[in-house]
């Protein structure tokens, strides 16, 4: 099954690390432009279902390597991930006070995605995976290794969280009063996002770094991005979708963001003319 599911990304690259997320940025945008008829409009099973089309290229990629560890490993960063986030919700820590106003799928308790773990977890494992290919011998240092993956993380949100609240997914509060450092952190804001959710992202990216960093091994996570080219592509749709949705609402600061991960794969051969062949055609003589 792992090798049939290889074969199927790789022959089918173009179609998921370019349409989907391009024909996805167009649909997102109109629903929340109001284009589209209520049953289209942020459809949750779509929405869905496009996300794990995406995902395919990193499942693939990393499902030979899950043994006991890095089952552990991801079954205790999902009860952490859904346990920061009903914090989050509820009480406003570690991000600032928030909500979620359209339904990503089901939500736990009316409060949270359930499918909240396929939309964190491959933020961090793209991060992780492009900072062993760009920091090359140097990704075995710890010190060097697990900062350096926290900070990509961090940039992966600055283009994610501002092209989601444009789109209306969720909102935060208006900033507190007072004159506390965290009445600051609210009120200081990156396109509608304010400090104080990239502060409580600093905490949970070093928790989920640190909980891949120990449940996978970094050998193996290199031999698979060497035997598989496509396991950085859910990385390519990430910077087409939300590079896009940004272009769209004139976040230029998180589109350049965007862009530097472009020219990150770019820098590791990971997506380039090579998967030409698996551009779909349509033979006009039929």
């Amino acid at each position: 099954m792992e090798a049939r599911l290889d074969s199927y990304v790789a022959q089918n690259r173009f179609a998921i690390a370019v349409l989907f997320p391009a024909i996805g940025a167009v649909m997102l945008v109109a629903s929340a432009e109001g284009w589209f008829p209520g049953i289209l409009e942020f459809n949750p099973y779509l929405v869905l279902f496009g996300t794990a089309v995406m995902r395919l290229p990193l499942i693939a990629g990393v499902a030979p390597l899950i043994d006991r560890r890095a089952g552990l490993a991801i079954v205790g960063l999902t009860l952490y991930t859904y346990g920061i986030e009903f914090l989050g919700v509820l009480t406003g820590l570690p991000y600032g006070d928030f909500e979620y106003v359209i339904d990503l799928g089901p939500m736990l308790l009316d409060t949270v995605p359930a499918a909240l773990p396929i939309f964190f977890f491959p933020l961090v494992l793209n991060a992780y995976l492009l900072c062993l290919l760009l920091l090359g011998d140097r990704a075995a240092l710890t010190r060097i290794r697990l900062p350096a993956v926290v900070a990509t993380v961090l940039a992966m949100d600055l283009v994610l969280d501002p092209g989601a609240v444009g789109l209306g997914f969720w909102e935060y509060a208006p900033p507190l009063t007072g004159d506390g450092a965290w009445a600051s952190a609210t009120a200081i804001h990156f396109y509608g996002v304010p400090l104080s959710n990239y502060l409580g992202w600093i905490l949970s990216a070093s928790v989920a770094v640190l909980a891949f960093d120990l449940g996978f091994e970094r050998a193996g996570l290199l031999d698979r991005l060497d035997r598989t080219g496509f396991m950085l592509d859910d990385l390519v749709s990430f910077v087409i979708l939300w590079g896009a949705i940004n272009a769209w609402y004139g976040n230029w600061l998180a589109v350049g963001v965007a862009g530097l991960f472009g020219v990150g794969l770019l820098a590791t051969d990971r997506f380039d003319f090579d998967v030409r062949e698996t551009v779909p055609l349509v033979d006009l003589r039929q």
